[in-house]
């Protein structure tokens, strides 16, 4: 019996080797073919909010013409914001870092697939229902975070940020690391928001939340997403207030569905 433990224990090992080797091979594979193409992807999609021509500016410029003069103004086609490089080594590792982050980014849904094949055998048939669909719609929210965060916060924050002046004697210029410092930070924050429905409902599943937490503070949630999105997009507008305060909001509402009510006494 212990031999055939110890045996099952190294077998388990083994597979878990296994595993992460084939993890580790995704990411590196997409990392180099990334790191060939970065140039290209960095001037045309990481820093395209730089320039006047990004998609959300020109559709806040159509609609503002279209009769939202409640909307904001951003629709100046000589907008530009030029990033420098002030340390040595910057541009390489930002190089290597984004061709590393867009790799693990692009891979997820495959990592999370070899995840679950690793723990499903443990699972019986209702878990892995659960787990599988799970995993489904935390990799879906996790990209609509980011996507949300791509076109639309960071896009109005910069805009705000780098129009904004203290002093006409102070001539705005961005380095690149606070650029991609800033960009790191909304994306991927947002992809992290988007995950709360997925939590939410992993809790309550384990019986540690319950629908009534959402109806009892859900003024204070309302207080806190309007906190929330006024950090996010400093503006002050009610157009970007509404635009990052209702999809968080709805977050909030679609996890109070997902967790059970609690047992009436």
């Amino acid at each position: 019996m212990a031999q055939q433990e110890e045996s099952g224990f190294w077998t388990h090992v083994e597979a878990l080797r296994r595993l992460l080797l084939r993890m580790v091979a995704a990411v590196m594979v997409l990392a180099i073919a990334l790191f060939a193409a970065m140039p290209w992807i960095f001037d045309h999609i990481i820093a395209a909010p730089c320039r006047g021509d990004f998609i959300l500016y020109r559709w806040l410029a159509m609609a503002k013409m279209a009769g939202g003069a409640w909307m904001p103004d951003l629709g100046d086609p000589d907008f530009s914001v030029s990033l420098i490089n002030i340390e040595l080594a910057s541009q390489f590792f930002v190089h290597m870092t984004l061709s590393f982050y867009l790799a693990v980014i692009l891979a997820f849904p495959y990592l999370l697939f070899e995840i679950w094949r690793f723990i499903s055998p443990a699972l019986y048939e209702q878990e892995k229902r659960g787990t599988r669909w799970a995993f489904f719609f935390g990799c879906l929210l996790f990209y609509m975070g980011m996507t949300v965060g791509y076109l639309v916060i960071f896009p109005l924050t910069l805009r705000f940020l780098a129009d904004y002046e203290l002093s006409s004697m102070i001539d705005s210029t961005v380095s690149l690391t606070s650029y991609m410092d800033s960009f790191y930070a909304i994306v991927l924050l947002m992809g992290v928001v988007f995950e709360v429905p997925i939590v939410a409902w992993l809790l309550g599943r384990i019986g540690l939340l319950r629908r009534e937490f959402f109806t009892k503070y859900r003024r204070h949630a309302i207080v806190a997403i309007l906190v929330l999105a006024a950090l996010l997009t400093p503006t002050g507008d009610p157009f970007s207030l509404t635009v990052i305060f209702l999809p968080i909001y709805a977050l909030w509402e679609a996890s109070a569905l997902l967790v059970p009510k609690g047992d009436k006494q």
